[in-house]
């Protein structure tokens, strides 16, 4: 009787000690604004005319899953766009009665993707060809017209924040403290000192302070950008740090808020276009300020001030308190539980790690599949089935989903997949990586549910005779992979480790894009840590990594020699191994083709040769940037920058020298010979 009263008694107790905190500490001191939006995930109302104000350009697209902050049709004009967008409330800045400034923190990741300068010919009258950037702001607030008024610029280079008559020297409402992103160089050194930039402003577009950004890790590189913007009041230190790819950029300047702005601002971004056109994309947002506020002076609006919460804390804990009191009555009033009263299980503990894709009932998603019936089966494999099934959107209209059905024969290992992946790709948001937008724990079995992706995945493209893959898909494909696949080692908060690239888990949109799915066997870990152990190697067999064979160590590094597999693949139209030669390895046989100095264009699929030269280089780059990803010392691959830096561009490849010699030909294909554009199997002996 005393076990099943104890828990009672505690929660009891802690409802009591809460209330006492918070009764005690409740003191109206401090003005705080924290929010955080996150416009890539597909449940998201229209933040536009809520909480975010957009004008006049700027807009939510939910095909991109992204605010454009310019116009982004290309089919349209898009030159001489400006658009902003700004928190939808006041934020205070600074007390003007004790002086206190608040600190800051804002963090944001957005992309520039450049267009064709051809369309546009007086772009090519500037030396740079991009336009114009973007900024994150902060400016007055007017309480009298109850929104922000912000310069009316017109012109790409003020990056709508900066009126032209006073953009040297911003004066009264004009004021402006801004990060600014710059891609655009007129090619004099009035305020910029190049294009491809990154400055703080105060109340002038001439920056204080500028970093720029260079090669293929600049602001119009196809990498997410990830930002992070502070404030310290007590040093007057804005400090904005910029990561492109695996490239950090940091600038900071001391910076007086309490002289250059108001005492209440808003907060936002801004972007804009002119002759040259650049897109602008805001993906994600969050933002957190603590400023200590003027204590009221009557007592009767003190008392209040106080007594309204405090009556509504007092309510709210006992209300809680009675209604906890009566489940655990009830519970121990109630018979032992064997699954017959309740579908849902009770896994508290793992509930609260989720955040982001909704739950569901089981019986929601047994109706969506048609009762998982064999009509709507996509596809089997060792984890368990997936059918195809429809369920209600965030707008009530019906979408197709995917949706996984754990198998029950290995429940340890279910369950163990089954919570990495809603815990790990649930919080991820990327383009390249297959959306999860719920999950179902029953006690009739674990089930995840994703977006569908119409086309399936890569291998029935690459072994199927419905549809061929041309080498522009392939092409596309393959750096599709290669994005999701630096968002996952280096472009989010912590580093992923996938364990599993494959093609039967690369998905394929409407327009033959790439979406990395089944986060079954990833792992987390902090950036700058080593590899983590594992009791078990699992993975497919001729894509998992050697060295992790070895070691029971996966890494990023064993991720990379899967996505050279893949590389070959993609190319070779081969599995890694054949069934009809279980002794063939098509690594093998690339490398053997390299060491000897032979044609490697052999291995192309005969049907994606042909005479374009260009697609012909593609070719053998992917091919010989797949020998450097799976090379046995993993110290000599390279990260998944340097192998899309390779893909990318007309940099000279490494020459690689610690590949093994194999002679085993591959099963007989029809493959004929053609011209390479490497000499002598070796690249070069200057590495990219």
């Amino acid at each position: 009787m005393a076990s099943a009263s104890s828990p009672t008694l505690f929660s009891l107790t802690f409802i009591f000690l809460y209330c006492f905190f918070v009764l005690c500490t409740h003191v109206p001191s401090s003005s705080s604004v924290s929010f955080s939006y996150n416009f890539s995930n597909p449940s998201i109302d229209d933040p536009c005319g809520h909480d975010i104000v957009c004008h006049p350009d700027a807009e939510f697209v939910r095909s991109t899953s992204a605010i454009e902050l310019t116009k982004n049709q290309q089919t349209g004009t898009i030159t001489y766009s400006h658009g902003r967008i700004w928190y939808a409330y006041p934020v205070p800045l600074w007390n003007e009665v004790t002086g206190e400034v608040t600190s800051f923190t804002t963090s944001f990741s957005f992309n520039i993707t450049p267009t064709s300068s051809s369309q546009y010919q007086e772009c090519n009258n500037w030396p740079s060809k991009s336009g114009d950037g973007m900024a994150f702001f902060l400016a007055p607030w007017p309480y009298s017209s109850g929104g922000v008024v912000l310069a009316n610029a017109t012109g790409g280079g003020d990056l709508d924040i900066f009126d032209p008559s006073n953009r040297f020297n911003a004066t009264g409402d004009s004021r402006v403290v801004a990060v600014e992103f710059d891609t655009f160089f007129g090619g004099d050194n009035t305020w910029d000192i190049n294009g491809q930039h990154i400055g703080i402003d105060v109340n002038s577009i001439k920056s204080v302070v500028t970093s720029v950004t260079l090669g293929t890790n600049n602001l119009t590189s196809p990498f997410t950008k990830a930002a992070l913007v502070r404030y310290d009041n007590s040093t007057k230190m804005l400090t904005a740090n910029l990561q492109i790819g695996d490239k950090p950029y940091h600038v900071n300047a001391t910076v007086d808020l309490k002289r250059s702005l108001p005492g209440t601002v808003a907060v936002g971004f801004s972007a804009s276009t002119g002759y040259c056109v650049d897109l602008h994309e805001l993906l994600s947002w969050s933002f957190n300020s603590t400023l200590e506020m003027k204590a009221e002076t009557s007592p009767t609006k003190l008392l209040v001030r106080v007594l309204v919460p405090v009556t509504s804390v007092i309510l709210v804990c006992a209300g809680v308190g009675l209604l906890l009191w009566k489940m655990r009555a009830r519970r121990r009033n109630a018979q032992p539980h064997h699954g017959t009263e309740s579908e849902e299980s009770d896994e508290a503990d793992f509930e609260r790690g989720v955040t982001g894709p909704r739950r569901y009932h089981y019986r929601d998603l047994a109706t969506a599949t048609g009762e998982f019936a064999e009509d709507n089966l996509l596809g089997r494999g060792g984890f368990g089935t997936v059918y195809k099934g429809h369920l209600p959107s965030y707008d009530g209209q019906q979408q197709q989903v995917a949706i996984k059905k754990f198998s029950t024969e290995s429940s340890s290992q279910s369950r163990k997949e089954f919570e990495a992946e809603v815990k790990i790709i649930g919080r991820l948001r990327h383009r390249n990586l297959v959306q999860l937008l719920g999950w179902c724990d029953s006690r009739k079995g674990l089930l995840l549910v994703y977006e569908l992706v119409p086309e399936g995945s890569l291998d029935k493209h690459i072994y199927s005779s419905k549809r061929f893959l041309s080498w522009p898909e392939r092409y596309k494909i393959i750096l599709g992979l290669g994005s999701a696949l630096h968002y996952l080692h280096r472009g989010w908060d912590q580093r992923v480790v996938h364990g599993d690239i494959k093609p039967s888990n690369i998905m394929l949109d409407s327009s033959y894009n790439a979406k990395l799915g089944d986060f079954g066997l990833a792992r987390l870990g902090d950036h700058g840590t080593g590899p983590q152990t594992t009791d078990l190697v699992k993975g497919t067999m001729g894509y998992i990594d050697p060295e992790f064979v070895n070691t029971h160590r996966r890494s990023t590094e064993s991720d990379m020699y899967s996505f050279g597999i893949v590389l070959l693949e993609i190319v070779s139209g081969r599995p890694p191994v054949s069934r009809l030669d279980p002794s063939f390895s098509l690594l093998k046989w690339v490398e053997s083709l390299y060491c000897h100095g032979e044609l490697l264009l052999d291995v192309a699929d005969a049907q994606l040769r042909g005479d374009d030269e260009a697609h012909l280089r593609q070719m053998e780059c992917a091919l010989v940037v797949g020998l450097w990803c799976t090379q046995r010392d993993p110290g000599e691959r390279p990260s998944v920058a340097e192998a899309m830096h390779a893909l990318q561009s007309d940099c000279k490849l490494p020459t690689l020298i610690s590949l093994h010699m194999h002679n085993k030909k591959p099963p007989p294909a029809g493959v004929s010979s053609t011209g390479s554009f490497f000499s002598s199997g070796v690249c070069s002996a200057t590495a990219c």
